[in-house]
């Protein structure tokens, strides 16, 4: 319905490909530079109306660029009004050697409302420089949840600072390479149909890991995913789409675009 986009983050016009959810408008965001540089201040906000669906996603993954001074961040607000429903699946994100990056993510959200949010965070561009694997200089990525009264829901910050932490130490990251993180912020009954259908599991040979739980005050669940490589979390991510989109909607998710 509105739509304000400001360069260097920008937005494309909605679109309707979904057979499964023909009134679900996709929405791709597009970062022009190509990187996120020091300095920069990228700030997104999204309001869906009563009944309202949206599934937004970036063009291609987010790259924070190394840096020798200042910081980059990014603000993003989620407003969902009563019965409205958001996947918001971003590409992962690769933080360069000595990049400094902060993201804050607040959502507010009706009880009958659903949304979905991801993030995946590969450890750099490993293959590029023995070096760039958990070569950043600071990381975090902070979320939070309330109802439109006001009532805090939960909160979470994730701090990769690996000069003061270890990622490689038992407990953090130890054997695998990329975090998947996922939030679903839904209704108590669709959150325990959910987690009946998920399973958990801990397999060091193949380098996968991933399980689930139930967010405080009834707010949803949190599907968390470790792997060795980007491929296999995005598997476990999709999985989680798929089962949480059945239950929301009673659709399934369309099949992965072909370069996926």
């Amino acid at each position: 319905a509105e739509l304000d986009r400001r360069a260097p983050f920008m937005a494309q016009r909605a679109l309707y490909p979904d057979p499964a959810l023909p009134d679900q408008a996709w929405l791709f965001m597009i970062t022009t530079t190509g990187c996120v540089l020091q300095g920069d201040r990228l700030a997104l906000e999204i309001t869906l109306g009563p009944g309202a669906r949206a599934h937004v996603t970036t063009q291609s993954a987010t790259k924070i660029h190394s840096m020798d001074a200042n910081y980059a961040r990014q603000t993003q607000h989620f407003t969902l009004d009563e019965g409205a429903f958001l996947e918001f699946l971003p590409e992962p994100l690769i933080p360069h050697r000595n990049a400094r990056y902060a993201s804050d993510t607040r959502i507010v959200i009706h009880p009958s409302a659903s949304m979905l949010c991801s993030e995946i965070v590969q450890p750099g561009r490993k293959y590029h420089h023995p070096d760039e694997c958990f070569g950043v200089t600071l990381l975090t990525l902070a979320s939070s949840a309330s109802r439109p009264c006001g009532a805090n829901l939960f909160n979470e910050k994730l701090v990769i600072d690996p000069v003061r932490h270890a990622m490689r130490q038992a407990g953090v990251m130890e054997k695998f390479d990329v975090f998947g993180n996922v939030i679903l912020c839904t209704a108590p009954d669709i959150a325990e149909r959910v987690h009946a259908r998920l399973t958990a599991e801990v397999d060091m040979d193949q380098g996968i890991a991933y399980g689930a739980c139930h967010l405080p005050n009834d707010a949803g669940l949190i599907f968390k995913v470790l792997g060795r490589e980007t491929a296999q979390v995005r598997r476990k991510v999709r999985d989680f789409w798929e089962i949480a989109r059945q239950e929301i909607t009673g659709a399934n998710i369309p099949p992965p675009f072909f370069w996926q």
